[in-house]
């Protein structure tokens, strides 16, 4: 048997459930912007290397796996950030558990991060060098 509850946050449609989805989703990346000193790190690296990802990319291919490569780090560092603070707000006690959450989400920045790098490594190897 499955029950349904109704969740009344979730009472929008149409355009005013996307405008509240919106404002939502800038509060979060103001917030994360202002609250995790690798997510704005992570921002400005974003910044500077979108216009960069034209110039080394040779085709819209490259440009665009340039580009997505910083948005899956900041998309990343999102999911993370919001592990940790999931976390920190059942309890601040040290836990098992709490430590190995926390642990494999950085390792998914880490990932994130080794991608990203190695895809604008080949991609400045394959522009200036082959």
């Amino acid at each position: 048997m499955t029950t349904t509850t109704n969740n009344p946050h979730k009472s929008r449609t149409g355009l005013a459930r996307i405008r509240a989805a919106a404002g939502f989703s800038a509060a979060g990346l103001r917030a994360a912007y202002r609250g995790e000193s690798a997510f704005r790190q992570e921002t400005w690296l974003a910044i500077i290397g979108t216009p960069l990802a034209f110039w080394v990319g040779q085709s819209w291919v490259e440009t665009a796996l340039l580009i997505g490569s910083l948005l899956v780090v900041l998309i990343v560092e999102l999911l993370n950030s919001a592990i940790e603070a999931a976390i920190d707000r059942i309890s601040f006690d040290l836990h098992d558990l709490s430590k190995h959450a926390k642990d494999l989400g950085s390792a998914a920045v880490m990932l994130a991060l080794l991608l990203a790098g190695g895809i604008w490594i080949a991609a400045v190897v394959h522009r200036f060098w082959l």
